[in-house]
């Protein structure tokens, strides 16, 4: 096999790779020793670099009122006890769409997710009142401090539920790394990997992965690597057209 087509193969599966990361990669599948440098020579060559999120969408409103972290030292061992939230964009072919989630930071269940062409605060109202009628009501709900979550009719929902409001340190990204990583997770295994190109074919597919992340998936932090639906509501569920 071609050097080239070797790269192509890896980039194909992995497009968030780097140059280090390739090159390490087409020794481990391939046999391939090259440089650093040399494996950036060949991602130009085929006009390749490393896909990654860049847009930020936690913008602040200084007139809104932050709340502290709370989940700093907290031992989580149930479901709903936690949830956590946040927003990133998906580039489609014209402009962006962007998409909340709320997830249970016990199991990494996956209780509401909405997608919205625009950054108003209305689609995360919408997934956080849907997660509530359909699975109740936790005891922590964390975000960051963007303006969606920082809005008194966001709040005005939890704080009507008793739901202690928790949100990440200005600049610490870090207090809400479960999300973080969820969102390398969706964007590795389905964004970059389908490219959609309209919201019509987004939502056909994030329908789709978030079935399968929720029943399917099993998950490397979970005691017996379980699925997060197995986690949440303690038993295996078995698929449904969805």
């Amino acid at each position: 096999m071609q050097i080239l087509d070797s790269v192509n193969m890896i980039y194909a599966k992995r497009p968030y790779y780097g140059a280090r990361r390739l090159k390490d990669e087409l020794l481990d599948l391939y046999s391939v020793s090259v440089t650093r440098y040399k494996a950036s020579v060949l991602m130009k060559a085929l006009n390749l670099r490393a896909i990654y999120p860049k847009k930020n969408t936690s913008i602040p409103n200084i007139q809104h009122k932050k709340y502290k972290y709370r989940l700093r030292g907290l031992s989580i061992t149930t479901p709903n006890m936690v949830w956590a939230t946040d927003i990133t964009y998906i580039k489609l072919k014209k402009g962006f769409a962007y998409l909340t989630v709320i997830f249970d930071l016990y199991s990494r269940y996956v209780v509401a997710y909405r997608l919205s062409l625009n950054m108003e605060s209305e689609f995360c109202k919408d997934a956080l009142n849907e997660a509530l009628v359909l699975h109740g009501v936790p005891k922590y709900f964390n975000s960051d401090q963007g303006s969606q979550f920082t809005d008194h009719t966001f709040t005005d929902i939890l704080q009507a539920k008793k739901i202690i409001i928790s949100m990440d340190g200005k600049g610490r990204a870090f207090d809400n790394i479960f999300v973080e990583r969820f969102w390398r997770t969706i964007k590795y295994e389905d964004i970059y990997i389908n490219g959609y190109e309209t919201m019509e074919e987004l939502e056909t597919g994030l329908k789709e992965y978030f079935y399968v992340y929720n029943f399917e998936r099993r998950h490397s932090s979970l005691k017996d690597r379980k699925t997060p639906a197995e986690a949440y509501f303690g038993v295996k569920i078995l698929r449904q057209a969805c």
